[in-house]
This record gives C-alpha cells, sequence and structure tokens, in this order.
C-alpha cells in the first residue's frame, strides 16, 4: 500500500529532526567560533610548506572542553527551538518541491522565464519560511551564546520569547533577520541562475556526460556559493546576540551595533566576515617567526 503524502510529510520532517540534532552540537561550537569565544590556547603547527603557525582547536577539542564545562546535556544547548525551526522548514521545503514536480508536469520546456518564475515563487515561500522560523533561531542563539557568560536568562523556547517580547518588542525576535534573508534569496538567485546557463550552454545535449553534469551542477553550485554567502550568516547571528544582556554580544567582546551594516563592517574592519566557517586548520592571526621550536 502506498504511502500517503501526509505519512511522507511526516517521516521527512522526524528525519529532519533527528539530524538536526545529531548536528546540533558541531552547530553548537561553530556558533560559539562565530561570537568571538575562544577558551583555549592555540597549539604550534607548520603549514604544508614547513612554516610554523598557531593553529586554534579544531571542532573535537572545542566539543571536548564543553563536555568538560557542562556535560554531556551541554553539547544540546538550544536543541528545541532549532528543532521547531527545522521543522517548519521542512514543511516549506515540502510544499516548494511538490510545486516545482507540478510544475515540471504542466511545461516541459526548460526556459528562461519559467525559471525566473519558478524562483521567484521559490524565494516567496523561502521569505516566508524565514518569517516564520527567525525567532526561533534568535532563542537558539541565546541560548547557545549563554554558555559565555555562564548566563542562565534562556531557557525553555515559550519563556524565551515571552522575555524577549517583554524587553525588546517584535524586534528583539527578527535581530538579524534582515541580513539572513538578504543572504538566503542571493544564494537562492544565484544557484539558480548558475545552474540554468551552465545546464543550458556549458551542458548541451551534444556532450556524452551532459546529464551527469547537469546532476551535480545545482550540488556543486550550493556548496561554493554557501562560501560567498557565509558573512550573511555570520552577521546575522552575531546580530541576534548583540546587545541582548549576554556577555557573548556586550563590549569588550562586540560594540553596541545601531544596524546590521554597521556589523558587517565592523567585521570586515577586523578581517573577520569568514570568521566560523572553518572548524578544522583553524589559524590564530598570528604567525610565527621561522626560528620557533617546539
Amino acid at each position: 500500500m502506498p504511502s500517503t503524502p501526509v505519512e511522507v510529510d511526516a517521516a521527512v520532517v522526524l528525519l529532519g529532526a533527528s539530524v538536526t540534532a545529531i548536528t546540533h552540537p558541531l552547530l553548537y561550537v561553530k556558533l560559539l567560533i562565530q561570537v568571538g569565544h575562544e577558551p583555549l590556547p592555540p597549539a604550534v603547527g607548520t603549514t604544508m610548506f614547513g612554516r610554523p603557525v598557531l593553529y586554534l582547536p579544531g571542532l573535537f577539542s572545542y566539543a571536548q572542553y564543553i563536555l568538560k564545562v557542562d556535560g554531556k546535556v551541554g553539547l544540546f544547548r538550544g536543541l528545541s527551538p532549532r528543532i521547531v525551526s527545522s521543522t517548519i522548514s521542512t514543511v516549506a521545503r515540502g510544499k516548494i518541491k511538490r510545486r516545482e514536480l507540478q510544475s515540471k508536469k504542466d511545461e516541459h520546456q526548460n526556459t528562461f522565464r519559467k525559471l525566473v518564475q519558478e524562483t521567484s515563487h521559490e524565494m516567496i515561500f523561502q521569505c516566508l519560511s524565514r518569517v516564520a522560523t527567525h525567532p526561533f533561531h534568535v532563542i537558539s542563539v541565546r541560548c547557545m551564546a549563554q554558555f559565555i557568560g555562564r548566563e542562565t536568562e534562556y531557557s525553555g523556547v515559550f519563556s524565551c520569547m515571552v522575555k524577549i517580547l517583554k524587553e525588546e518588542g517584535l524586534s528583539g525576535l527578527y535581530s538579524g533577520f534582515v541580513p539572513h534573508v538578504l543572504g538566503d534569496v542571493l544564494f537562492l538567485w544565484c544557484c539558480n541562475l548558475l545552474g540554468y546557463f551552465i545546464n543550458t550552454y556549458a551542458a548541451d545535449d551534444s556532450f556524452s556526460q551532459a546529464s551527469t553534469i547537469r546532476s551535480y551542477t545545482k550540488f556543486v553550485m550550493g556548496i561554493s556559493l554557501s562560501v560567498l554567502t557565509y558573512p550573511f550568516t555570520l552577521v546575522a547571528v552575531v546580530m541576534a546576540v548583540n546587545n541582548c544582556g549576554l556577555a557573548a554580544g556586550l563590549p569588550p567582546r562586540f560594540p553596541v551595533f545601531k544596524s546590521w551594516l554597521h556589523c558587517w563592517n565592523h567585521l570586515s574592519a577586523e578581517g573577520q566576515l569568514f570568521r566560523g566557517s572553518r572548524l578544522f586548520f583553524r589559524r590564530a592571526p598570528v604567525t610565527l617567526p621561522l626560528s620557533v621550536e617546539d
């Protein structure tokens, strides 16, 4: 007996929530690095050319530190709001996917006009999804960022939401929303447009491996463009915690930013727009002299 759409959606949501839970410690470490928390000293290492450098602790060393301070449960700070956000996003993506499949049935032509229409519809769904999920993103970020100052102000999804609404108003729940949604939109359009032009003009049907190239184009574009749009994600995270009363978002760690552009310019001036994009072989800003010995 074939599965119903509701059963399929439920299975996908459950799978998404499971993946979110499993990968949460990784995102937790990444977030602490994004807000500039470096509790462990760098270690001496060498580049591939043999030049001595200082390497900051990687994912596993950082996770072990959190484990030592907070125990196993501590690795899952902020998980509940992330699962809520993941569930909403999964449902929204499912609707987008069904719309795309229906569109392919209705029209087989792969025209540029059709691409623009589909991408526009996808953008609207994605923006609406971000509107619904961003408050949970803010709550999750603040729950995790409490590790830095050892605060206990944020715990529980609904109590956090009430606290933010009471102290900061609706704008507090949407701290960092603009760079987050701009990054989403930029990624979506660039990925779809580049994929279309490559599939249409670079991988024409006369080439024997054209179908293989087309199947991997969007995946490769996604990886490449995620690097280019990363600063938007970083700024969204920093703005979500900035000036909210937690040590992670207050001076001297960060100034109180007037806007997300102020935050962007500050990180750019410090050469930190890609902070947290790497979890291994993270080089400290100071390079050791060649005469340094282990």
